[in-house]
């Protein structure tokens, strides 16, 4: 059976396990050359309002390492609701693809392709949420051995589309959640409400402050993003000010345990949320986070296609 995978929340903690399973045994598959042929025949639909490196290098590759193909539509070939509407462009696409994966502006243009589209939709970024990039950040952490219950997680800068994603995923794993931001740039009340709840579901914990020093105490994990991302990198030079308390620097790591990793989702602005000393230590994992989008993508590919099972029997024959 296929599925819409468009926020963090249509993920629960056991699938998200299973999922982890499913990329670390693809993973290993990988890296000694083998690709799989589960998903021979299917094609993808790469729909970008965005620019990107990441995101789109690892679902293309990740398409072919399946078996599989993917088909670029960005601005200059596919405008949404501007030349054709969402509706009709995804009527055109179900007849030729088996999946769209969409990076968007707006949430609301995910649901909308969902809603009109029948093969499933995933979402590869959107103002409001970027789950596919909390999932690879999550994924890294429980191949290094993290145990996710009662681990403390900081997220250090702007309350943005990837920090409702993680802290969504996390507080469902039962991490103790800690987001620091300054005044007003707090992640929206109704992700707020949406985490607590899922915190408590748990056993987990969430906090959210305007003090990074009480968000890096004593946490395992420190993350950092860019201060201004894509929809509000014209706010870049008003936002540096206030946000430059919250750089991720060694000042700062005093507070958090020893062998603490440091996680950015990138692109970095170093020397501005991190430092180039703390981007490059070793406790950086930053770029096996960049290595993993394309493994963990690949097992959530699978999933909205309802193909791992043939995928797990192709990794164990």
């Amino acid at each position: 059976m296929t599925r819409d995978y468009l926020c963090s929340a249509d993920y629960d903690a056991a699938k998200m396990m299973e999922l982890f399973d499913l990329a670390a045994a693809i993973k290993a598959l990988a890296k000694r050359r083998r690709r799989l042929s589960a998903l021979k025949g299917y094609t993808a639909a790469l729909v970008f309002q965005k620019p990107s490196l990441r995101t789109r290098v690892t679902f293309d590759i990740g398409m072919r390492q399946l078996g599989g193909d993917a088909i670029f539509l960005g601005p200059s070939e596919i405008s949404l609701g501007a030349r054709e509407s969402i509706h009709d462009i995804a009527k055109n696409l179900e007849r030729w693809v088996d999946i769209i994966i969409a990076r968007v502006f707006e949430q609301t243009s995910l649901e909308h392709f969902a809603a009109a589209s029948a093969p499933p939709v995933i979402n590869a970024l959107s103002n409001d949420e970027h789950p596919c990039q909390a999932m690879a950040d999550l994924f890294t952490l429980y191949e290094k051995g993290v145990k996710f219950e009662k681990t403390r997680f900081a997220f250090i800068g702007d309350g943005n589309n990837v920090c409702a994603s993680l802290m969504i995923a996390g507080a469902s794993l039962g991490m103790d959640v800690r987001v620091a931001t300054p005044e007003g740039y707090e992640p929206s009340a109704a992700v707020i409400e949406k985490a607590r709840s899922l915190a408590r579901e748990s056993c987990g914990g969430l906090l959210v402050t305007n003090d990074p020093r009480q968000a890096v105490s004593c946490a395992s994990a420190v993350y950092t993003d860019t201060w201004a991302s894509m929809h509000t990198e014209h706010e870049a030079q008003e936002r540096r000010p206030l946000f430059t308390p919250f750089q991720v620097n060694p000042a700062l790591l005093k507070g958090a345990e020893p062998d603490a990793v440091i996680m950015h989702c990138l692109p970095a602005h170093r020397g501005e949320e991190i430092t180039d000393e703390v981007m490059d230590c070793k406790n950086s994992i930053v770029f096996d986070q960049a290595e993993n989008r394309l493994h963990m993508q690949k097992a959530i590919i699978l999933d909205c296609l309802g193909a791992v099972e043939e995928a797990r029997r192709e990794i164990t024959g």
